[in-house]
């Protein structure tokens, strides 16, 4: 049983997202919560599998408490998926970097949020291939010069170049296409460099595959 936590300051929203996930017979809505304080407290409390976390919520905004969670080594195992108005919310860019899973559309399709739900708990990017090429021109927009990228040097060759096409904003499908392998070998590349690296998910790749300047804005196409 997948374990959620609402968070969204508009009951309203709250009450949609608990009747479409509720009725799946495979996910649970194990609280709500209406600020980010309390989302904070119930997830120390309940320890959901995924949190669905609005960006501006009162008391503690829902990139704060986000931070916090990702930040807190009790709470590895927890997802959070922020929920924006636009895709191209100003803070999307910010949510991914703070440890964020992905994010969705509060209009989202019905059997798209259950996907994303059921996707993040399995360690699946939530992101598509379209939305990581946004989070990708973000960072072009804003690129400094990159980190060490001493981090990379346990990663073998084959995953430093599987890492920098996930890096560019390719899908697993769209990996074993260029490399002439399996997607479920692309995967398990994909799921590997995960590991090495600790990062929590694919879109922490991205993050990192651009601050160690592995993949650079330039190669933008």
């Amino acid at each position: 049983m997948i374990r959620v936590l609402l968070a969204d300051d508009q009951s309203l929203v709250r009450a949609g997202f608990r009747a479409l996930l509720d009725a799946q017979p495979d996910i649970d809505v194990a609280a709500e919560a209406a600020d980010g304080e309390d989302a904070l407290r119930k997830v120390r409390e309940l320890r959901p599998d995924v949190v669905l976390m609005d960006i501006r919520m009162p008391l503690l905004d829902g990139l704060a408490a986000t931070r916090r969670i990702t930040g807190d080594g009790e709470l590895t195992g927890v997802k959070v998926v922020m929920l924006t108005t636009f895709e191209l919310d100003e803070y999307v860019f910010e949510a991914i970097r703070s440890g964020a899973s992905g994010f969705l559309v509060k209009d989202t399709e019905p059997e798209e949020l259950l996907r994303a739900v059921r996707a993040v708990v399995e360690g699946d990017a939530l992101l598509s291939p379209g939305v990581t090429r946004r989070l990708i021109a973000e960072f072009a927009a804003r690129s400094k010069e990159p980190v060490a990228a001493g981090a990379l040097t346990e990663l073998t060759e084959r995953e430093r170049e599987v890492m920098a096409l996930v890096g560019i904003g390719l899908s697993n499908e769209e990996i074993a296409r260029r490399l002439v392998v399996s997607p479920l070998t692309a995967k398990t590349h994909v799921s590997r460099t995960m590991v090495k690296l600790g990062a929590r998910d694919r879109a922490q790749l991205v993050v990192l595959a651009y601050e160690s300047g592995l993949v650079r804005p330039g190669w933008l196409g």
